[in-house]
Parts: C-alpha cells; structure tokens; sequence
C-alpha cells in the first residue's frame, strides 16, 4: 500500500523535564531487511523513555532517536526477507525506538499477535514489560514454582507484570509499593503481600517468609545491600534498573556465604536474535497466561499522543497502578 511521506511523531527536542516532549512531523521509516512497519493505533509509556528523555539512556546507534519501546496496530509494510507478517495483519511489537508515531519499523520476529480477548489498546502494553519479566525472572532468574519472589515497584508497569506472572508459574509472590492502597492493589492481582515500603521493612518482612529466592529490582542504591540480606542462601538477585542510582558499598562476603547471584541486563541493547529468542518464550508461555485469564493487562491511563508531556508526568508521579498508553489514532 502506497503510504504517506511524513507522519506525526513526538521527538526530544533538548534533553529535560516532559515539556521537551515536542509534537513534529517527520519522514516515515523505511523498512529495511527483515522489518515490518506498523501503523500504530497506541504506544506504550515506559520507564526507559522517561530515561532517554533526560538524556540518561541513548538509544542504540541503529535506533531511531524518537522514544517509544511498544505498541499495538496493522503492518503496513513488509521489507525484503519478511516471512511471517504480510500486510493488515493486527500485531503487538518490541521496538529498538520510534513508538511515539503513526509508524514504526521493527525487526519481524520482535512483532507477535495480538493474544486472544485482547484489543489494541491492551496489547501495546505487554511488549516491554512482558519481554522483560520473562527474560530476566524465568530466563535469567530461574523463577521456579514453590519459590519465594519479591519484585519491588509492584504497582509499575514492571511490577504488576512481574506479579501476575510470577503468580501463574506457582510462585509465593511479594512486592513493594509506596502506600497501603498501591500494597492492597498488588495483592488485588497476585501478591501474597504487599509491603508499604515507606511505614515497612520489606527485609524483616520477606525474612520471616523464609528469604526471597528471587529479587528483581529496579530501585538499586541503598536497596542493594538491603536486597542482599533479604534474600535466602542460593538466593539471586537480577537488576534491571537503578532509580536511585548505579554505586553503593556492598560487603561480598555476605554473598560468598551465603552463595548468592547477583546479575542484572537491559533489554534495548541486546542483538535482534536475543530478542527473537525473548519473543518466542513470550508467545509461547506468556499469551497462553493472556488467554486463560491468569494475566491481566492492567492500564491506569491514556493520552492522545500530542499529550505525551502529560502521560510522562504521570509517570514520574508515581501515581500511577499499571501501565500509561498513548492514543496514536
């Protein structure tokens, strides 16, 4: 199909707060080898954009430099080497950058089908935040059914993600969250208990439970050595961000002990066949959770896409329980 040469977009026009969210018109993409473009009906809002947005997450040098990690719509065009899309096909996508558009362009294996009972708007949230969970609780983590696991940030994106999964392999789930409401929303979809982290000490808490088999985190800082002690022996720790920053003193005698992992990733700069790999396990584990009821998307809220200040506001609130959209259509 013959499509227009430009398209409305939301570019970072200088490195800041959400108002450098700026509404443009730009060329759109051209899809190269084994890509597909989509023509997106919602993008997803996520933590990294917030990241790129302040200058503090550079997208891979083949990226493009718009934000935006998910969405939901039609495949519009297929490149050279494409094999399972053809055009009008309803997709969901992991994307390398440039969601916040009409258009996006991703590798064809890091698009999947939009799972059973869901619309649009539901699908574009699952991309990031399942790729992410799955890769880094089962994948790298070795999430186990019977374990104990403690995801912090449990009202996020990441976390009821996290949560719901963790519940469906047959996990014990616990999970941090900033009031008595967003600790009653957690167990509301999963968690066995939620833990205000502000009036409680997730460390005694998770303790008493016997100690986390696993720890997925994203706050780091001081919550490192607090995640270290938390954990039971031959317990693991992933890392996947760091909201209250990178260094912190640690005494690695505690994790020779008590033989602890700790290990962590980031899921933008990793290769497309990582991600395919990712996209796979997904689809065939994830969206059978989707279908049968046992994973429900939760949304907080959505914005038309010219209102992308406004959503990242939101986010950075801290308000929010579940996942921010972007109405692009």
């Amino acid at each position: 199909m013959q499509l227009s040469d430009s398209m409305l977009a939301i570019e970072i026009s200088e490195p800041g707060a959400p108002d450098v969210l700026k509404p443009v018109s730009v060329a759109v993409p051209v899809p190269g080898h084994g890509q597909i473009i989509v023509r997106l009906a919602y993008a997803g809002v996520n933590r990294p954009d917030a990241l790129q947005r302040a200058g503090l997450y550079a997208p891979p040098p083949s990226a493009s430099p718009l934000p935006g990690l998910e969405g939901a719509g039609t495949v519009v065009e297929t490149g050279p080497g494409v094999t399972r899309w053809k055009i009008g096909d309803k997709v969901c996508a992991l994307f390398p950058g440039g969601a916040y558009a009409e258009y996006a362009a991703c590798h064809e294996s890091h698009a999947l089908p939009i799972p059973q009972g869901l619309s649009l708007r539901e699908a574009a949230c699952l991309p990031e935040t399942c790729f992410t969970v799955w890769s880094n609780i089962v994948m790298r983590g070795g999430l186990k059914a019977g374990e104990r696991f403690l995801v912090h940030g449990g009202t996020s994106g990441i976390g009821t993600t996290a949560i719901q999964i963790a519940r469906a392999l047959g996990a014990r789930v616990f999970a941090t969250a900033g009031s008595p409401e967003k600790a009653k929303a957690c167990e509301g979809i999963g968690a066995e208990r939620g833990i205000n982290y502000r009036d409680e000490d997730f460390v005694a808490i998770v303790k008493e439970a016997g100690g986390a088999d696993l720890i997925l985190d994203m706050v780091g800082g001081p919550y490192l050595p607090r995640n270290v002690k938390a954990l039971a022996d031959d317990g693991r720790l992933v890392q996947i961000a760091f909201l209250q920053g990178p260094k912190v003193e640690l005494n690695f005698g505690e994790v020779m002990m008590r033989r602890l992992t700790i290990t962590g990733s980031t899921l933008r700069p990793q290769s497309d066949q990582a991600k395919a790999r990712i996209a796979a396990a997904v689809e065939a584990y994830v969206w059978p959770m989707v279908a049968s009821g046992s994973f429900k998307v939760i949304i907080d809220s959505e914005f038309p896409l010219k209102d992308a200040p406004a959503a990242h506001w939101r986010m950075e609130s801290s308000g929010h329980i579940g996942k921010i959209v972007l109405k692009v259509e």
